[in-house]
């Protein structure tokens, strides 16, 4: 009875002590997610301006071609997958990337028919282990992420659609909408077409309109990158909150499920030495 006593101390102390640690957790994820959001809030007056413009000038400019802007035979597809570096985040890398293999099974045979830019270690991870192409990666974002940490992936899939390498490049998310939901999203990044068709402004444009088109719509699409980024980060902060604020209240509940076996364990043994005790007294008389 010592013995089953002792074991069920143990299992308190340790779910004491993982309490201590998930509730930790879960207060410094509160207080990255509350910096995430302010970040990707603060990105979007800048997205939307750029929007603006390069609309402007697309419907200012008669005849305007630029690749980005093109719709072209789709044979091959890219992907920029976001994913965390770490995991205890609830389902947040789990949703994001059954959404994309979904995607990629629904629309594609064979692995020449896509190529894959992925921004986190679970997601690199897991693509590498089933042999998924990759063409570029980036682990090891800061908390606080800025656009130059991830400048070149964002430009070399924007490059690769303008060459040729393939015809249209989806971003593959989780759209951060509050702390328990996050939404497994597919948004077609490339080509652009969702800027065109609104009435220009009165702006004068140096060297060209054509000139400086072929310089914001690039930056435009790193851009929509980048506050997909954000939206991912906040929705990793979020979705980690959420699951350690769970594995809070089932520790709780097992160091009361705990408590009572203890409770029952050691009334028990005392009722077991008080009848020893009455025994001997009895035998003695």
């Amino acid at each position: 009875m010592a013995k089953g006593m002792r074991e069920i101390k143990r299992q308190i102390k340790s779910t004491q002590n993982t309490k201590q640690i998930t509730k930790a957790m879960e207060m410094v994820s509160a207080a990255k997610l509350r910096r995430s959001q302010l970040a990707a809030e603060a990105a979007r007056p800048y997205a939307d301006k750029l929007k603006e413009v390069v609309a402007s000038i697309a419907a200012g400019t008669k005849g305007v071609k630029h690749p980005m802007l093109q719709s072209r035979e789709v044979k091959k597809t890219g992907y920029l997958v976001i994913t965390s570096d770490r995991g205890l985040a609830g389902g947040y890398n789990a949703n994001v990337l059954r959404k994309v293999v979904n995607e990629i099974n629904e629309k594609h045979k064979s692995t020449s028919e896509y190529t894959i830019f992925v921004i986190g270690r679970k997601g690199r991870d897991y693509f590498s282990k089933r042999n998924m192409p990759i063409s570029e990666e980036v682990t090891g974002l800061p908390d606080a992420v800025q656009f130059s940490d991830i400048k070149t992936i964002a430009a070399k899939a924007v490059t690769y659609f303008e060459d040729g390498a393939y015809d249209q490049l989806f971003l593959v998310y989780n759209q951060f909408k509050n702390a328990i939901t996050q939404i497994p999203t597919v948004k077609r990044l490339l080509p652009l077409e969702d800027v065109t068709g609104t009435t220009a402004a009165a702006y004068e444009y140096e060297p060209s309109p054509e000139g400086v088109l072929e310089v914001l719509l690039p930056k435009y699409a790193e851009t929509l990158i980048y506050s997909a980024v954000l939206e991912g980060k906040a929705s990793e902060f979020g979705a980690r909150m959420t699951a350690m604020n769970s594995a809070t209240k089932n520790a709780t509940k097992m160091i009361s499920s705990y408590t009572l076996a203890y409770n029952r364990a050691r009334q028990a043994s005392i009722t077991q030495e008080i009848s020893e005790i009455v025994a001997g007294a009895n035998a003695s008389s």
